[in-house]
Parts: structure tokens; sequence; C-alpha cells
């Protein structure tokens, strides 16, 4: 019955719907979209309707007149705004398929959920998907997608260890046989230090800026220690002078970043470090040889492997492809359905 479902369709896919990108994986056809999990809504005479979406709506974010509203339907890894994340997977599911099909579009969906959320956090986004049109919904906890898409054994008998940090979460992760033998999901992730870097500059520099400008910095200087010659990178950013209120330009170093970034950097430590603790003695004494592999866009903070390796004393590495991963294993789920099903499951 399973493989039948798998079978009727090649449009069948699979989402990473994260909190700051949503990707999506075509059966056949790879990784299609990468697009911010943004959605920007028009007031129509009291209705709100999908205005746009992906990179187009982040644009728009913080500069939109009263009628258009620019936001983020997902929150620490799960829905906030239902109506705006639904018109969103219909709209990247329109997008992936052929626009001049006259077919409705009714794929076969597995869609990524953070390991600690709730039933009714999970139910919300099985049903998000069902509603934008799928045949058949199917869940899979990210940090499994996540272990598979990095190329971990994660059907064998040894342990894996697996920490993958997105937008609005970071999940820890140990796995052997195909199953989560203990995972730990923080509500820790890139949205957070963003908020870190505009607490410190608003503190420290007097400055306001908003989430797009420490997105940027974060990027660009964003690192998980301090240089250890001088000041490191710089860079400059504009904001909201707090004094006076006009615009203000100032000059930030990389060591001013790592100072800003040191408290959700070690809260992903801290949630490592329970992980490790809880870990059964025969499968830390695999972890110990195949150490920690980092995954998710917070895996690209710069030298945040040798900060966790530090902390752990254990070899950290991050996968090669840290953004994908997710996706790229919720796809190879769909590619082999036989082989891979335990991993899926559904909310009832």
């Amino acid at each position: 019955m399973f493989h039948r479902l798998f079978g009727l369709s090649s449009a069948d896919m699979a989402i990473d719907l994260g909190t700051a990108n949503t990707l999506v994986y075509v059966k056949g056809r790879g990784i299609v979209l990468n697009e911010p999990s943004v959605v920007a809504m028009k007031d129509n005479n009291g209705i709100m309707v999908p205005f746009a979406f992906g990179n187009e709506a982040k644009l728009m974010l913080g500069r939109t007149p009263a009628k258009i509203d620019a936001k983020r339907p997902l929150k620490d890894g799960v829905i906030a705004d239902f109506q705006s994340a639904e018109e969103m997977i219909k709209h990247f599911i329109h997008r992936v398929h052929n626009k001049k099909s006259f077919i409705k579009p009714r794929p076969l969906i597995i869609i990524c959920v953070p390991s600690g959320s709730t039933p009714v956090e999970r139910r919300a986004i099985q049903e998000a998907a069902e509603n934008a049109g799928a045949r058949e919904v199917f869940l899979i906890e990210e940090p499994m997608a996540a272990a598979i898409g990095a190329g971990l054994p994660v059907t064998e008998p040894t342990g894996s260890m697996i920490v993958d940090i997105g937008g609005g979460t970071t999940e820890v992760a140990v796995l052997s046989l195909g199953g989560i033998v203990y995972a730990r999901s923080v509500r820790v992730g890139g949205d957070k230090m963003d908020e870190a870097i505009i607490s410190y500059i608003r503190r420290y520099g007097n400055l306001l800026i908003g989430e797009t400008t420490a997105e940027k910095i974060k990027k660009e200087i964003g690192a998980a220690c301090a240089p250890e010659n001088g000041e490191g990178k710089m860079i400059e950013i504009k904001g909201r002078d707090l004094m006076n209120g006009v615009p203000k330009e100032i000059m930030l170093s990389e060591y001013q970043i790592a100072e800003s970034l040191v408290e959700p950097v070690g809260q992903i430590i801290e949630a490592v470090k329970v992980a490790l603790e809880c870990t059964p003695p025969e499968l830390s004494s695999d972890i110990v040889d195949k150490g920690i592999v980092l995954t998710g866009g917070g895996a690209q903070l710069h030298n945040l492997d040798l900060v966790l390796s530090n902390a752990t004393s254990l070899p950290v590495f991050v996968a090669d492809e840290p953004l994908n991963c997710v996706a790229l294993g919720s796809g190879r789920v769909l590619e082999n359905p036989e082989q891979l099903k335990h991993v899926l499951f559904k909310q009832e």
C-alpha cells in the first residue's frame, strides 16, 4: 500500500519547512527550490490575500506600508501563522510544478518537524500541507532527515550524533539502527543569534538595526569565538541613532560580534553536553571514534566546530552541504521508501 502511494506521481516531494528558509526536493529531480520562509499579505477590503512569497517577500521585511504585512509564518521551527504558512506551501507546490499544466498538483509530501515539537504543532504542519493540496502527508523528524542527508550510517548498529542548527531550533540527536536513541530540541538558532546581535549593538553602539541587517552581519563576520589577533574582520553598518533619532553609520569588528553571540553559542554547547550525558555508554564509545556532525545554516558560523570540539573534547565536523542536509535526507527517504519508510510517521 505504502509503495503504491509513493508510485502514484513523479511530482511527489519532500519539504524542509524551516523558520528561515524552505527547501523543496522533488522526486527524481533533487532540490528545485530554496527560498526564504517569508510571506507578504495585502489587505484587500478587510481580507488578507497573498501578495508575495520567498525572496520577493523577504525584501519587503521592515519596509512595508500599512496595507501590506510581510512576515515569517514559522517561529522556532513551528507554525505561528497558519493561513500564511498554508498559502506559502501552496505557492511553492505550484512553483515546482509545470505552470502550464491544467491538472491541479496533488503530490505526496514528506515534511520535516522539530524533534521537540508538540503533537498539536505537528498536526498544524500536517494540516497546512494537506490544505495546500497534498494527497497524503508524512512527517519526518529533522535530526533524522539531517543525519540521512549528511550520509551518516543511521540504519547500522552504531551510534551517530548530529547537531542540526536551524533558524528557529537546534536539534541534537543520537541515532542508531534507524531510530533516534536520544533527541533534544532547544529553541536557539540563527534567529536568536540575530536577536543577540541587535541587542548588543543597541546596548553598546546606541544604534537600532533590523533583522535583515543583523543576518547580514552574522553571515559576513559572525564567529563563535573571538579572533586570536586583534579585532578581526570589520564591517560598516547603518541604522537609527537611539540618542537623536537620525540615521547613522558605525564600524563593527568580528571580536564584538563574537562577544554578542556568547549566550546563544553557550546554549547550543550546553544542549550538546546534556545529550552526551544522556547517551548510553556503548553509543558514547562510537561517538568518541566518529565525532559529532554539524548541519543547518548555523553550522556555517565561523569557528563553531572548533568551540564545540574544545568544549566536548570530541572531533566535530561540518557536513558537506549543511544548509541542504535536511532536504536531501527527506529526499532520500522519498527516493527509497521501502528501505527507509520506518522513519516516517503521521500525527493523528
